[in-house]
């Protein structure tokens, strides 16, 4: 089965184009092919932030959040065992 395809330009730094070409010859495979790698890795990166941030935002939608203050108090908590503990060992 023989997939569609479709070229697609884009304009890269000089500096970019020189490290594509040069990948591409220490691993023998096509700039087309690193290119097409590189843009699937994107997509799939891209796609799963996507997801996990309409995730995210449902969660504020149903109200399944913690309270700003409440966080703050749980950091500062944590900054005070820390120091507390940081003295200890300088101690002993």
């Amino acid at each position: 089965m023989v997939k569609e395809t479709r070229v697609v330009t884009a304009h890269l730094p000089a500096t970019m184009a020189e490290a594509l070409d040069e990948l591409a010859y220490r691993t023998d495979r096509p700039r087309g092919w690193l290119v097409k790698e590189a843009v699937g890795a994107y997509l799939a990166e891209a796609a799963e932030k996507d997801r996990l941030i309409r995730i995210a935002l449902a969660s504020v939608d149903a109200g399944d959040v913690i309270p700003h203050e409440e966080v703050v108090k749980e950091l500062e908590a944590l900054e005070a065992e820390f120091a507390r503990r940081a003295a200890e060992m300088e101690k002993g």
